[in-house]
């Protein structure tokens, strides 16, 4: 593998890192960088070698977040474990069809979270909601399968879509969203990853040094994050989510 094509992995990477750790949606950057750069590898060998960098990032990010946010545990193992499942699933069908029919649809929800996010200033602030325990359990449930499939399926965007969910449907401001999404995210990207690992896609003289950097980018990302708190997150979210729209209309379109 030539070293310049590492290095500039691995720079893209931190940048993935440092981004994801902050609101998500590293997939971004990471994704499009791999597929350039490894142009000689299948789709699927580069995008299982890929999620390795993003658990590491993940799960460096996980832990700022953690010294400052409190979770409930048992529910967190059970989104978790239906996020594995769920993941794993979509990484296997993705293997199998194309996930092209599903970027219009995906197009049109973006327009709309940005729209509303932007609208609302307070959206993400501060938790507004009370909720039932059963419910809550079962929107939790409900947000780990959705976007835990979809991450596994089509991927870009994910942890975005989970911080946007906290927010919306359990009233979580933007440092609980993120907090929560990320341990999340940590389960979807291990499903990927064991289906991938199973089928030996996996390029591990990429994803090791990759992983090193997504993970430097984490720690420092997840740092500025708690630093500056909610209304900082509140920007950096309308920036990915906008960049994730150029995404998917530049693929919708071309």
């Amino acid at each position: 593998m030539d070293s310049t094509v590492i290095i500039l992995l691995c720079c893209f990477a931190f940048l993935a890192g440092f981004v994801d750790a902050i609101v998500g949606g590293g997939g971004l950057i990471q994704t499009p960088a791999g597929l350039i750069l490894l142009p000689q590898f299948p789709v699927a060998t580069v995008i299982g070698s890929l999620k390795i960098p993003a658990f590491t990032g993940t799960a460096f990010a996980a832990r700022q977040y953690l010294k400052k946010v409190q979770v409930n545990w048992k529910q967190v193992s059970l989104m978790g474990l239906t996020a594995f499942i769920a993941a794993f699933a979509g990484s296997e069908l993705l293997s199998q069809v194309s996930n092209r029919f599903m970027k219009p649809i995906i197009f049109v929800v973006l327009i709309g979270v940005a729209l509303y996010t932007y609208s609302q200033k307070s959206f993400g602030q501060h938790t507004h909601k009370v909720i039932h325990p059963k419910h809550q359990f079962l929107y939790s449930i409900l947000i780990s399968l959705v976007i835990g499939f979809y991450d596994g399926f089509i991927g870009p965007g994910a942890g975005s879509f989970l911080v946007m969910a906290f927010i919306g449907i359990l009233g979580y401001d933007f440092l609980k969203a993120g907090t929560h999404a990320k341990l999340i995210n940590l389960s979807t990207n291990l499903g990927s990853i064991s289906l991938f690992m199973l089928k030996g896609s996996i390029l591990w003289s990429v994803a090791i040094p990759m992983a090193v950097s997504n993970g430097i980018g984490g720690i420092l990302g997840a740092k500025l994050a708690i630093y500056k708190g909610n209304q900082f997150i509140r920007i950096f979210f309308l920036l990915i989510v906008t960049a994730t729209l150029l995404r998917f209309g530049y693929d919708i379109i071309f």
